[in-house]
């Protein structure tokens, strides 16, 4: 999950260049965080009270670009009629402004 995809951010900077968390625990990475320097959305559902709060504490210890969105109504599993295009055009735009160009200009 989230975690995973940034304590892999961290430790590979050169391969992880955008990453996107629905709903995740990057919290989960509490040690990692501060090493990231992928550009890094947090999405979470508006009832997903909990998770909420671990993206916050997680965003405040990131120190690359960042931001949380939070997608009004959708609960942990986003299944709520337009929770997952609203995801999926956050990620598209996230992915779009930070990862096209990119991609083979690995160092």
């Amino acid at each position: 999950g989230a975690a995973a995809a940034l304590v892999a951010a961290s430790e590979r900077p050169w391969i992880v260049r955008a990453v996107v968390s629905r709903g995740g625990r990057p919290d989960l990475a509490r040690d990692s965080l501060p090493d990231v320097e992928a550009p890094t959305l947090l999405v979470v559902g508006s009832e997903d009270l909990a998770v909420i709060d671990f993206n916050r504490d997680a965003l405040s210890k990131l120190r690359c670009l960042r931001r949380l969105r939070i997608v009004h109504g959708a609960g942990h599993l986003f299944e709520e009629p337009g929770a997952m295009a609203a995801v999926s055009a956050l990620a598209r735009e996230w992915f779009e402004t930070y990862l096209v160009g990119t991609i083979g200009s690995a160092g």
